[in-house]
């Protein structure tokens, strides 16, 4: 084993990478929770009924790719759905755009072999370099308020209005006490620098639910695994005559396929770097050694979360937990992939959890805020940059949809550029992916004059 994972070169030890897969595992645990509480609202009505199937797939999901990425790349990145992806599928692709969630799967698989072909041709730097850096800040920081808002709606500390849209929810209703209490016990817990503080959240948030009677006990804790919602993107929809997949290949799928593709694979480069320069493994020149094999097994875990029904599986920025308790292997993953396998058989608990959208608001809520942090780097005194990183971050919850956000982005980039007679300066990539934006959008206006 120390040969395999080079525990003495690195400086680490059996223990040590154990204790840090633990570490990694506490601080991401909570996607067991969340992942299929926003993934259920695909379904509906019939929303409790699938929580059994999600869960396996997040659970199954994740601890599948975090074993491949030990065993293959041996750095110490765990992977799980993505928070903000599954927001993405969940509630604009399938709610969003009325179709199949078995479709919504099919696009994050397509997307995953696109990212794979692109890491495995190199053609990664071309499009890193099409897209202005505030840009690809923008959305992330706009994914972050997107989280953050369905967190205070699901939490009820947001609430509809007819006169101002919005307004403050009503302090008398139990739901909204849960999400407090869960949030102010993620604070203390991160005041304490408790390990795994939005998990432990989510404990409090549940203790204090069932007190409230906002969800109730399970009748059991463990249960078999469900396997409803896997292979997904080969199911053929109920009220459709061909298989998901085949569905993808429409106009607006596909800027949804794209829309996942950007935000993925700049998400996965961003938490590659930060977490490798906390374990030391970025060189001088910024370059991470062996970084094909690390972004090659992220793709395959994106194509494989639309493949099990969990969403975009990808590399997680929580990995640095485990990092900084002392983990510089693969073999951290790999312990954090095998707790992630014996989460699955929880469903019941899980459940119970996932059941009532309280539970987990605070958790929401706070991890928005740290998905916020990149709104610091973006250059706001560079009008012609800064301004459409403005729009990508304000429109992604104000439309409720993180494709039309980066879409508007993308469109007024390219217009101010245009404007100020700088249209060189704009790569093809963007001058492409801007004209299908706008076609996407003015797509109703054309098919009302076309009938």
């Amino acid at each position: 084993m120390d040969t395999f994972f080079k525990f003495n070169e690195r400086g680490t030890s059996l223990k040590v990478e154990i204790l840090a897969g633990i570490t990694t595992f506490m601080t991401m645990a909570y996607i067991i929770f969340v992942n299929p509480g926003i993934l259920s609202a695909m379904f509906g009505d019939a929303a409790a009924d699938w929580i059994p199937a999600l869960t396996t797939a997040t659970a199954l999901g994740a601890a599948l790719m975090c074993i491949a990425m030990g065993l293959i790349s041996n750095r110490p990145l765990a992977l799980a759905s993505g928070m903000g992806l599954n927001a993405v599928v969940a509630f604009s692709i399938v709610l969003g755009a009325g179709v199949p969630w078995q479709v919504g799967m099919a696009v994050v698989f397509v997307e995953g072999l696109i990212i794979l072909l692109l890491v495995m041709t190199g053609l990664r730097e071309a499009i890193m370099d099409a897209i202005p850096l505030n840009l690809k800040r923008a959305i992330g920081v706009g994914i972050g308020l997107f989280i953050t808002f369905i967190g205070l709606k699901s939490g009820g500390l947001v609430v509809a209005s007819e006169a101002t849209l919005l307004t403050l929810g009503d302090f008398s209703q139990p739901a909204v006490w849960v999400t407090l209490i869960g949030l102010v016990a993620i604070f203390a817990f991160m005041a304490l620098q408790v390990k795994g503080s939005i998990l432990w959240g989510i404990v409090v948030a549940t203790v204090a639910a069932l007190l409230f009677k906002v969800t109730a006990l399970p009748s059991g804790v463990v249960a078999p695994l469900d396997f409803r919602t896997f292979f997904a993107p080969f199911q053929t929809p109920e009220g459709t005559s061909s298989m998901a997949l085949l569905q993808v290949f429409t106009p607006t799928m596909l800027l949804f396929v794209f829309a996942l593709m950007l935000t993925d694979f700049f998400d996965t480069m961003g938490t590659v770097i930060s977490v490798g320069e906390q374990a030391g493994f970025v060189g001088d020149d910024g370059k991470v050694p062996g970084v094909r094999n690390i972004l090659a097994v992220d793709s395959i875990a994106a194509a494989v979360g639309g493949l099990f029904g969990a969403s975009s599986i990808t590399t997680y920025v929580e990995s640095a937990a485990g990092v900084a308790e002392g983990g510089r292997t693969g073999l951290t993953p790999v312990v954090t992939g095998i707790l992630f396998a014996l989460t699955a058989f929880l469903s019941p608990l899980i459940g119970m959890v996932a059941n009532a959208p309280a539970i987990t608001a605070g958790a929401l809520i706070v991890v928005g805020f740290f998905m916020m942090s990149a709104i610091k780097d973006i250059d706001w005194t560079d009008f012609e940059n800064a301004f459409p990183a403005f729009l990508t971050i304000v429109a992604v919850p104000l439309t409720y949809s993180i494709s039309y956000g980066i879409g508007l982005g993308f469109i007024s980039f390219v217009i101010i550029k245009l404007l100020h007679g700088k249209a060189k300066e704009v790569h093809w990539l963007m001058y492409v992916t801007a004209g299908l934006f706008v076609l996407d959008f003015i797509m109703p206006v054309i098919q009302k004059f076309v009938g």
